[in-house]
């Protein structure tokens, strides 16, 4: 068990202000894995000043993109050199396999710190331009200030690599919050921060729950928030933020299609990335392609694929290199997933696979991957997320009504076309209403490009020079004319 005592306050570990605790419980064993601190406002309030402090007298926001640049390289080989430890407490955690905590959850945010290490060497924080009325105009984009990134518990290090990669390039400050779930990995990062040489007060890390959380988010000395979690808490995220007139970027939730075209050739290898597409992370990913549009034409055959295909794959414990799927990350997660199992069948959907827990697991918190067919567009399991492994089969007759079932979704965060012909998938994607649409992958975000939702997927991009963005001001110097 791994229990912690400070928080990482202004570069150091300090002594919290309350005696409260937050207790972390294993989705595989249901024990207390570890646990942690429970942050209160006097907390925040001191993590927020040394941000502040950081921000408005330090060295960070006064360095060169260069040097800026160097930190966040040495922040991302610091991360690598704790890989594996990382990856081991993020799978213990929050259920994730070996496989993806190592590469999803750990290498992944390294290369996001890596790409965003080089966009801060190329960005233009300043251009000159000829004005209107006689003189020049230097137009800056200045770092935002003192940012909150409110992280969950599906990708914990990940999301905390696409809010700090930016705000750190942009010269900002950060508070991260961690969510109670998984606030363990968040102390490895805290050394991985020392050992890189950030100034202190530029990163600060305090794990709390939902008032605490909500006091940050409307904290008067913060001057942006990225939230990223559920749509329901976003609203509330926007709401604060809005009335305090507070910069905001939402990464909320998704219910994304998968359109499968009728010329598709659905090899093992293609399926493989079809269901990793909608399975990955135990299905508990905000862009998982969890509805499957299937021509009619071939509707039996693909489902018969897919079904045969989500059989074979190994639910088991996650420190296993042999498991597929985990279990989920809590108690209330699993009773969540399978009260949504129930609701497909009581609606008319017909199991093909899964359906409920795993005969062979009595332990942990595992829900059997579950594919739902003879399914309709307005059915709860194709309307609400999910967020674990349930996928939904619903069958199309042209490639207008599949488009026309993507888009008809509250959500608009991913997508993906499967087909024979890349330039037609092409085509087929650009009618989608999301953010980010895939062909022939399960890749729903590339760390160069934005990614965010439409509708009620979110407001704002993470990711990509525009991620950047998000973390600066506009500010226009005019300039005299000469004579």
């Amino acid at each position: 068990m791994t229990d912690f005592k400070e928080l990482f306050i202004g570069g150091e570990m300090v002594a919290p202000d309350g005696q409260g605790r937050i207790e972390v419980i294993s989705p595989v064993t249901e024990e207390v894995y570890g646990s942690v601190p429970d942050a209160s406002t006097a907390d925040i309030d001191r993590a927020v000043s040394a941000a502040r402090n950081a921000f408005d007298n330090g060295p960070w926001p006064r360095m060169t993109p260069d040097e800026r640049a160097d930190a966040i390289s040495r922040l991302s080989a610091s991360l690598q050199a704790r890989a594996m430890e990382i990856a081991d407490v993020i799978t213990n955690e929050n259920g994730s396999v070996k496989s993806f905590s190592i590469m999803g959850q750990v290498f992944a945010s390294t290369m996001v710190l890596d790409t965003y290490a080089g966009i801060a060497r190329t960005y233009e924080f300043e251009n000159r331009r000829a004005g209107a009325l006689g003189g020049d105009v230097r137009v800056r984009r200045a770092p935002v200030g003192v940012a909150a990134g409110i992280i969950p518990w599906n990708v914990p290090l990940y999301i905390t690599a696409m809010k700090l990669g930016p705000a750190l390039a942009s010269g900002s400050t950060i508070v991260l919050k961690p969510a109670p779930e998984t606030p363990l990995d968040a102390y490895l990062f805290a050394d991985a921060v020392m050992e890189a040489g950030i100034p202190e007060g530029v990163i600060n890390v305090v794990a709390a729950g939902r008032e605490v959380s909500e006091y940050l988010v409307a904290h008067p000395q913060v001057d942006k928030v990225s939230f990223t979690g559920s749509t329901a808490v976003g609203r509330r995220v926007a709401s604060i933020c809005g009335d305090q007139i507070k910069r905001c970027t939402l990464e909320l939730g998704g219910k994304s299609a998968a359109i499968i075209l009728d010329d598709v050739v659905l090899d093992d290898a293609l399926l493989d990335q079809l269901l990793m597409a909608g399975l990955m992370n135990n299905g508990q990913v905000c862009g998982a392609q969890s509805r499957i549009l299937v021509p009619r034409a071939r509707y039996s055959e693909i489902v018969e694929a897919i079904g045969d295909g989500m059989s074979k794959m190994i639910v088991g414990d996650p420190n296993e290199d042999s498991s597929q799927l985990g279990p989920l990350v809590a108690e209330r997660q699993r009773t969540r997933v399978l009260g949504y199992i129930e609701a497909g069948k009581s609606e008319g959907a017909r199991v093909v696979v899964g359906g409920g827990r795993p005969d062979d697991l009595d332990k942990g918190w595992y829900v059997s991957p579950t594919l739902f067919a003879d399914a309709n567009n307005q059915m709860k399991i194709a309307r609400e997320e999910i967020f674990g492994p349930v996928l939904t089969a619903i069958p199309y007759d042209t490639e207008a009504e599949a488009v026309a079932i993507a888009n008809d979704s509250d959500y608009g965060l991913c997508g993906s076309v499967w087909t024979s012909d890349i330039e037609h998938g092409g085509q087929i994607a650009a009618q989608v209403r999301t953010g980010v649409v895939a062909i022939n992958s399960a890749t729903i975000l590339d760390f160069n490009a934005p990614f965010g939702g439409f509708k009620n997927s979110g407001l704002g991009r993470e990711l990509g020079p525009e991620g950047l963005d998000a973390y600066t001001e506009l500010q226009s110097i005019i300039l005299p004319a000469s004579g």
